[in-house]
């Protein structure tokens, strides 16, 4: 692997996007709707109708009587992300020159590669709810996409290039510039 400075970006890059794939799975924010005096936020658990009095009422999905497709696969994925996330930034952060956990340098390659493949997965886990909600059809109101879809865009465009120079960095004796373009190039 290259150098400790290099490898810290790469440790950087990757708590963003765990942070923003949190975020995108938490927020009531994928999808805003407007009608008269009320305007709705919907995320992947809950519901909140704000009033223009300023009162905000937020409930579950499970208690309202509507049925949200694919609500229960995008839940999936996006958890499945945020665990792949987790893990996968584990394994970059144990698996760095940066800490003396793993002795072994072999080792090291197999982690860094393997949390390079992790996280590429997480950031196709999450454009892909997030590519549903934003090309699902509207039946009601006005309704547009809210910010945890270009929350999810913007991570998963991030994570899949950090996983693939990791891959690319994580193989022995990378370290150059040069060959991390060959092995672009190699790929493509």
């Amino acid at each position: 692997m290259a150098s400790k400075t290099v490898q810290t970006v790469f440790v950087v890059l990757g708590a963003i996007g765990l942070i923003l794939v949190i975020t995108c799975c938490a927020l009531p924010e994928w999808a805003v709707g407007h009608y008269d005096y009320m305007e709705a936020h919907a995320g992947l658990w809950k519901i909140c109708v704000k009033q223009r009095t300023g009162l905000q009422v937020c409930r579950p999905f499970e208690s309202i009587a509507v049925e949200v497709p694919l609500l229960h696969a995008s839940r999936a994925l996006i958890v499945i992300s945020c665990i792949l996330g987790i893990l996968s930034l584990l394994l970059l952060f144990f698996g760095s020159d940066f800490t003396p956990c793993v002795q072994n340098q072999d080792t090291k390659t197999k982690m860094i590669l393997a949390a390079g493949l992790g996280l590429m997965l997480t950031g196709l886990l999450v454009i892909i709810p997030v590519n549903w909600e934003a090309n699902a059809p509207v039946w009601v109101w006005e309704v547009r996409m809210g910010a945890c879809i270009y929350i999810g865009y913007l991570t998963g465009l991030m994570l899949i290039p950090t996983g693939v120079l990791l891959c690319c960095f994580g193989r022995p004796g990378s370290s150059s510039l040069g060959e991390i373009v060959s092995c672009l190039s190699n790929r493509v």
